[in-house]
């Protein structure tokens, strides 16, 4: 079977070609896109389709992009395919990401693909991914460390995103081009030692192909039927986190805690791999990161919390788990000079204070208090906890360490910061939004009242 029978049997077996597609190629100039472009030009008439190719240049090698886009240029030309480039800047894009030159380059060609698809209107972006990539792809994971998500490999169809050529060896792919005379470049990056996915392919394959020689072939199954258990898993992990989400944002996700510290692990990593992807995505997200969660999960206390890559945060509460891409809060001292209002935070949080000759008893102490203004100084402070904060608690009637208080009120560690105190005269007066000082509160004989009441705009 040649490689353009194998390659209509992929697409057959995927889905990934439909009858009137518009197909943008990914086109490098290497044998691999240069095949895909031929073998996708005579398939065109079959599945009557309309193709473009993008070249992008990463900005990172000048002389050898200028022959590249000529070379693709002249290609497009003879096959009658519309030719489109674009410039990135790799290196720039990675400095201030503080992402590797490779991944850097590999963010900015997705998105340069994404963005002329759209202009182009193509239905599918065809990449000329192959056997090898895929195998390659397997052995970095399972050196790096992965499951049965990351054993599955390069999928041959994500979204927009198809790859004919996944099932096709390297070494086919060559012979092919060699027997139709089709000339191709070679980009010199690939051949550099430094890198360690080109490392894998010159040195860690052959000495692997010298226990099996039919190596690639036989990772590519494994992952073929790693890939098949995956998604049938994916349907169970999908149907569990809609059970398991408390609250969710455009920031957060919040997970009811009790099922996941019962849950078994094959299912938890999953779940909670799901979780981390609807916060900020996967990128850097590796296996040590997931056990990280579970560890958190399992034998974590409230208020602890786990950092990952990508400014994502887990933070375990007393009956739930959050993951979040919000830093802390961390409550700035303020004055507030009664009577008015005081904004706390951005998202709304307000202090609105009154004066009054009169009061009544419908109040809470929690998100409304009154106090007897002649027993207060004026003006008031509003700031975070601090070493060795104390007050007498209303009902309490002793003194309370405000450090055990809020362990006993489960207030989670990460958000003590953020707990407005209010403060007279060097005294706490108040836990806004938890509990009055018994000293300060309106009492039988208070002559002039000042009501304060905490709530969200």
């Amino acid at each position: 079977m040649d490689i353009k029978e194998k390659a209509l049997k992929t697409i057959k077996k995927y889905s990934l070609l439909q009858h009137g597609d518009s197909i943008l190629i990914a086109l490098s100039g290497g044998p691999d896109s240069v095949s895909l472009s031929v073998i996708l030009d005579e398939l065109k008439d079959n599945f009557n389709l309309s193709l473009h190719a993008l070249y992008v240049n990463h900005g990172l090698r000048p002389e050898e992009s200028r022959e590249e886009e000529a070379f693709c240029r002249r290609f497009c030309d003879e096959l009658g395919i519309k030719f489109h480039f674009e410039t990135v800047k790799a290196k720039e894009y990675s400095e201030t990401n503080r992402l590797n030159l490779q991944e850097a380059a590999r963010e900015l060609r997705y998105d340069a693909f994404e963005k002329t698809a759209l202009k182009t209107g193509a239905d599918r972006i065809a990449l000329g991914h192959n056997a090898d990539d895929q195998a390659e792809t397997v052995v970095m994971r399972l050196i790096r460390g992965a499951g049965r998500k990351g054993l599955s490999g390069i999928p041959p169809v994500r979204g927009i995103i198809i790859r004919p050529l996944i099932d096709i060896e390297r070494s086919e792919i060559e012979a092919f081009l060699s027997e139709k005379h089709i000339s191709y470049m070679t980009d010199s990056s690939n051949l550099r030692k430094d890198y360690s996915r080109n490392r894998l392919r010159q040195e860690v394959i052959p000495l692997l192909q010298e226990y099996n020689p039919s190596l690639i072939a036989t990772i590519n199954r494994t992952a073929d039927i790693m890939r098949e258990e995956d998604e049938y898993l994916e349907i169970i992990v999908t149907k569990t986190l809609m059970r398991l989400i408390s609250r969710k944002t455009d920031d957060d996700i919040e997970l009811f805690l009790f099922p996941l510290e019962n849950m078994e692990k094959p299912i938890l990593r999953r779940v909670i791999r799901r979780a981390v992807n609807e916060t900020r995505g996967l990128r850097g997200i590796d296996l040590i990161h997931i056990e990280d969660i579970i560890k958190l999960i399992k034998t974590g206390r409230a208020g602890d919390s786990v950092a990952l890559p990508g400014k994502i945060r887990a933070v375990r509460k007393y009956s739930t788990l959050i993951l979040t891409v919000l830093a802390p809060l961390k409550l700035k001292p303020r004055v507030f000079d009664p009577p008015g209002e005081l904004v706390l935070y951005e998202d709304g949080i307000v202090l609105k204070a009154e004066i009054a000759e009169t009061w009544s008893n419908d109040y809470n102490g929690k998100d409304t208090s009154v106090f007897d203004l002649d027993r207060l100084v004026l003006p008031l402070e509003v700031r975070m906890r601090q070493k060795g904060d104390y007050f007498y608690p209303a009902g309490f009637g002793k003194k309370k360490k405000l450090q055990d208080f809020f362990v006993d009120e489960k207030v989670p560690r990460d958000e003590r910061d953020s707990v407005p105190i209010v403060v007279s005269g060097g005294n706490i007066i108040w836990i806004a939004g938890y509990r009055m000082d018994e000293r300060y509160r309106a009492k039988e004989g208070t002559k002039r009242f000042l009501i304060i009441k905490s709530f969200k705009r």
